[in-house]
């Protein structure tokens, strides 16, 4: 450390190499790097928590564990005794994000906004400490603003610092429309640093701009710069794109215990440490110890991996939940048996056609896909069997027999009964 470090009092150094050590796992970027030493330390010296933001738009009703990534962080600074500010974007998940998007997104109504944030702080606080935790809704202090005020905010960025961000810059160069009501979206989320005087604001590695653009609007405003602290985006279970419902390619917060664990079992051996890293409670010693053990190969990489199911299911459904679904898939997986609780669904016969029906059509009313395109996928790399013959083709027409056992990847089973 500088030599303004070196005369800290060695209580207070140690403290600060402490919660730096546990701030800093798993991050993508700290900006700047010295801005957070000087707010962590004068927070040590003066006994007064940091604000430690997240900005959250309900756009979806569900979280999944790509999402907790941030949430583990923001766990992590709780331990520490700061207080994190929840912002739900009530107001700014009406206009939408535009991150990444290659066109103009769908503005939500009043009423799926709010519908939408009903289920957000049960899923949360199964992360977060309630205690430690303010919730605030950004309609509060952006509704009142009036026009003079947002012409105000609007003068603070150029339009040209707007055309940075990749996303805008290349529907610009393509000639694809742009409203300006999507220039506000970052405007807005910075305002949000401004109305909550926060000191420190997480977010993705795709957030980086709208990050930035709260730190440029508390100067404006003649506050002190927040720190920005990004995270890398987790990749899903196909091990190469990012989390998402869309893809089918996530573990969800709310999944039932078993499906946890067996989808946690499916994640590729490459990437278990950093799920470990980024979506567990494991300290930095046992994460330390797991890393060793892989490299030199006294941990064998399944024996790594169901200790992340057990973890994860631990973490979201409790310690029983997390034995029982180990259990589970030691007696459906490992001895080859099938669940004694296999649900049973009925397939009518007036739905055949000479006694079959399409193969992705049956797993779609055996609830064992969302959608068809999950189904095809399914099948396409070979996650699909009937009475464990694997199916390979996606068009096929199958022979729906009473008492078939159909299966999709490792986890879902289901029974047919032929009415």
């Amino acid at each position: 450390m500088g030599t303004q470090e070196q005369a800290m009092k060695p209580e207070v150094q140690a403290e600060l190499e402490k919660q730096l050590k546990i701030i800093q796992r798993g991050a993508a970027e700290i900006l700047p790097a010295e801005g957070l030493i000087s707010k962590l330390r004068r927070s040590i010296e003066t006994g007064e928590p940091l604000k430690v933001k997240l900005g959250l738009d309900p756009t979806a009703p569900d979280l999944h564990i790509g999402h907790t990534v941030v949430f583990n962080k923001l766990r992590d600074f709780q331990k520490l005794g700061h207080i994190v500010q929840l912002v739900i974007g009530d107001f700014t998940a009406q206009i939408g994000d535009p991150t990444g998007k290659s066109e103009t997104r769908k503005q939500l109504t009043e009423a799926e906004v709010k519908e939408n944030a009903k289920t957000y702080a049960e899923q949360l606080f199964k992360v977060l400490d309630p205690d430690k935790t303010e919730i605030h809704f950004n309609s509060s202090w952006l509704s009142p603003l009036t026009f003079a005020d947002v012409t105000f905010l609007a003068s603070k960025c150029t339009v040209a610092r707007m055309l940075e961000r990749d996303d805008f810059s290349k529907r610009y160069q393509s000639g694809q429309a742009i409203s300006i009501h999507e220039f506000f979206y970052p405007l807005m989320q910075g305002y949000d640093s401004v109305a909550l005087k926060s000191d420190i604001e997480l977010g993705g590695t795709d957030q980086t701009f709208n990050l930035l653009m709260g730190r440029q609007l508390q100067k404006e405003y003649a506050q002190e710069e927040q720190v920005i602290l990004t995270m890398p985006l987790l990749e899903g279970l196909d091990g190469v794109k990012k989390m998402s419902k869309s893809l089918g390619n996530y573990i969800g917060v709310d999944e039932d215990p078993n499906n946890m664990y067996g989808k946690a079992m499916s994640i590729p051996d490459e990437l278990m440490v950093k799920y470990f890293e980024l979506a567990t409670d494991l300290s930095l010693e046992e994460l330390e110890e797991l890393k060793q053990g892989l490299a030199e190969g006294t941990i064998h990489p399944r024996d790594a991996k169901m200790r992340l199911g057990r973890t994860l299911v631990r973490m979201y459904h409790g310690e029983q939940a997390a034995q029982e679904a180990e259990n589970h898939f030691k007696t459906v997986f490992q001895q080859r048996d099938l669940p004694d609780d296999m649900p049973e669904v009925q397939v009518n016969a007036a739905d055949l056609e000479d006694g079959r029906m399409w193969i992705v059509a049956l797993l779609s009313k055996l609830g064992l896909v969302a959608t068809n395109g999950e189904g095809r996928r399914m099948i396409q790399q070979g996650g699909v069997r009937i009475n464990q013959q694997k199916v390979t083709d996606p068009q096929a027409k199958v022979e729906v027999q009473d008492g078939m056992v159909v299966q999709v990847g490792r986890r879902k089973f289901a029974k047919v009964i032929l009415g």
